[in-house]
């Protein structure tokens, strides 16, 4: 990781987001000498990991089970 001070950052901000986005690499921004942030390039998730909590859930019933006339209210039939 590359360190630049809060001016240079301000001053280079988009040729320092334009080496981040193509050449993948990282800066880490200083006030004073004092680590302050880092420039990084951003992580997608990854959407199709299912959730670990979902593996908790359990379901009781048949969802596709079509239901009974009874179990649906008149105003909806």
């Amino acid at each position: 990781m590359k360190t630049v001070n809060v001016h240079e950052a301000k001053t280079n901000f988009s040729s320092l987001l334009a080496a981040v986005e193509t050449a993948g690499g990282s800066f880490i921004i200083c006030r004073n000498g004092e680590p302050v942030a880092d420039l990084v390039p951003h992580k997608c998730a990854n959407r199709l990991r299912v959730h670990p909590e979902l593996s908790r859930i359990r379901i009781q019933y048949n969802p596709i089970e079509p239901a009974s006339e009874t179990e649906w209210p008149k105003k909806f039939r």
